[in-house]
């Protein structure tokens, strides 16, 4: 999916979020996810940017992640971002490594 960015830190997710603003999205259309679940909350509310919740996810999803483990949940907000599976595992392969990963998406 080319509106997703994997990036190595809060400086270069700063980077790319800008960039995604330039190509017409709305910082409500712009998510982070991170494997630590505070550096995510963190990071989301220092770049001022949405997150992965009800809206975008449905209430049978959310409340489904309170049973699955970080990966699992990872890869689920990904998919309802837009993201196909193989490449929601890639992504989370890289979010386990440390890196953080920037969508920008038009979800409905």
């Amino acid at each position: 999916m080319e509106n997703v960015k994997v990036v190595e830190n809060g400086v270069e997710a700063k980077r790319e979020i800008e960039r995604f603003v330039m190509q017409g999205f709305t910082k409500d259309e712009i998510y982070l996810l991170a494997h630590d679940e505070k550096r995510s909350e963190d990071l989301t509310d220092n770049l001022d940017i949405n997150e992965i919740g009800v809206g975008e996810q449905g209430v049978f999803e959310s409340m489904a992640n309170i049973f699955r483990t970080r990966g699992d949940e990872l890869r689920a907000k990904l998919e309802s971002l837009g993201v196909s599976n193989a490449e929601a595992e890639q992504y989370e392969k890289e979010l386990d490594l440390g890196k953080v990963v920037v969508v920008a998406s038009k979800v409905d």
